[in-house]
């Protein structure tokens, strides 16, 4: 009875250390060649994870191919998967950008689109494949390994960015295998297909990519000798996890990836939110004060450095992003709020007043979310503001004050 006991203890540890994701390939030769779904799961496998797998493959296939073929879309609708992986024909991301433009980039955006719909935390993955052995001899700009490479690198990045998906770097970790280690050959005879050592540092990458986790160490080495093996781990390990940020490789996890920019004109400061795959949004601005808002914009009533965080997120996870502003001195103004006279009548009820040198102009009135309260002036003569919050929920309340020289930010608390 011990020894039995000991055995499902021992089973379930080593069941709830695996790590599980579901991933769909739409792709063509390129993962055809050498079954790469299939070294890719026997690979994971070998690293102790799960991974549930299908495809839907066919040769020369481009972006628009998939799009307008209904088994794409079958298949996508399958499940919800936790990755789809798409793959255009190994030469159109490298084609003169305004072919991209026009016939590249809008159906691998709705490829994306479509998985979405099925599943908001799907993440639709780009394949980032490689250049040919000696280049494409039929353009200028892609006569090199080298230049397609680059080309097909910064293609794909751009697809991701614009569909804000993510990009498996297969093509960077080929680059740094012929530059470091030129005695692999990664090349079949044709010098673009993958050779069984393509093929695994493919399913390698897409391990460090998918799963966030270094491959070294895996067991199974796809029919690669084992120190072949051991370098192409290595080099896929380096290529991805170093920069994960650069190719926004997100766990399934979190499908969110919180960002933004602001532009200060003094203490007042405007967020553009730039976050990707978020449906909701905590602004903290670092002197104890919050906003719900899309894009905010805030007054700081004191110089100093803030530290400024916003919390994206939905349903699928959130990402945090912080940044430090400094409100200088000289840009707070030298106005008090006590230069507006404020009176409080009680239950919610206040009247503001300008002075000869302070006359009041505009008000604004928001809650602690950012939004603005409509109706809420009991009476209005010139120079004075009369607020009544008596019918709103308890809180605090903001009056963004203009006048003839300064905005002023009076907090008015609602009990």
């Amino acid at each position: 009875m011990k020894i039995a006991l000991f055995l499902c203890t021992f089973c379930t540890v080593s069941v709830f250390s695996q790590d599980s994701i579901s991933v769909l390939f739409i792709g063509n030769s390129y993962v055809q060649t050498n079954d790469l779904p299939s070294i890719f799961s026997n690979l994971t496998n070998s690293l102790g994870d799960v991974v549930t797998l299908d495809s839907k493959l066919n040769g020369g296939y481009t972006f628009q191919n998939h799009l307008v073929d209904p088994l794409t879309h079958t298949k996508i609708q399958a499940r919800p998967w936790d990755f789809v992986v798409l793959q255009g024909q190994s030469q159109e991301p490298s084609f003169p950008t305004s072919q991209v433009n026009s016939a590249t980039l809008p159906p691998a955006i709705s490829l994306a689109d479509s998985i979405y719909a099925n599943n908001y935390c799907s993440q639709a993955v780009y394949f980032m494949t490689w250049g040919r052995q000696n280049g494409d001899l039929q353009w200028d700009s892609i006569n090199t390994f080298d230049k397609m490479n680059e080309r097909l690198r910064n293609a794909y990045l751009r697809f991701s960015d614009s569909a804000q998906g993510s990009a498996v770097p297969v093509g960077v970790a080929w680059k740094y295998v012929r530059d470091t280690y030129p005695a692999i050959n990664l090349y079949s005879s044709d010098g673009s297909h993958p050779s069984a050592e393509g093929t695994y540092l493919v399913a390698c990458t897409f391990y460090a990519s998918l799963f966030r986790k270094s491959p070294v160490g895996a067991s199974y080495f796809g029919g690669v000798n084992a120190v072949t093996a051991e370098i192409l781990q290595a080099a896929a390990s380096l290529c991805v996890l170093d920069s994960l940020d650069t190719w926004h490789l997100r766990g399934k996890e979190s499908i969110s990836i919180a960002d933004f920019t602001v532009e200060q004109n003094g203490a007042i400061l405007t967020f553009q939110n730039e976050s990707w795959r978020a449906s909701t949004y905590l602004w903290d601005f670092g002197d104890g004060n919050i906003s719900y808002a899309t894009n905010p914009v805030y007054e700081y009533l004191a110089s100093g450095t803030y530290a400024v965080s916003l919390i994206a997120g939905s349903e699928c996870g959130s990402d945090t992003l912080s940044i430090e502003v400094v409100v200088d001195p000289l840009s707070v103004s030298e106005q008090s709020e006590s230069d507006l006279l404020v009176k409080s009548f009680g239950e919610g009820k206040f009247q503001i007043t300008g002075n000869q040198e302070l006359k009041l102009i505009g008000f604004e009135l928001v809650d602690a979310k950012g939004l603005v309260l409509q109706n809420t002036i009991s009476g209005k003569e010139e120079n004075t503001i009369l607020i009544d919050l008596h019918n709103f929920p308890a809180g605090l309340y903001f009056l963004n004050c203009k006048t003839t020289q300064a905005t002023f930010v009076l907090q008015l608390p609602r009990f």
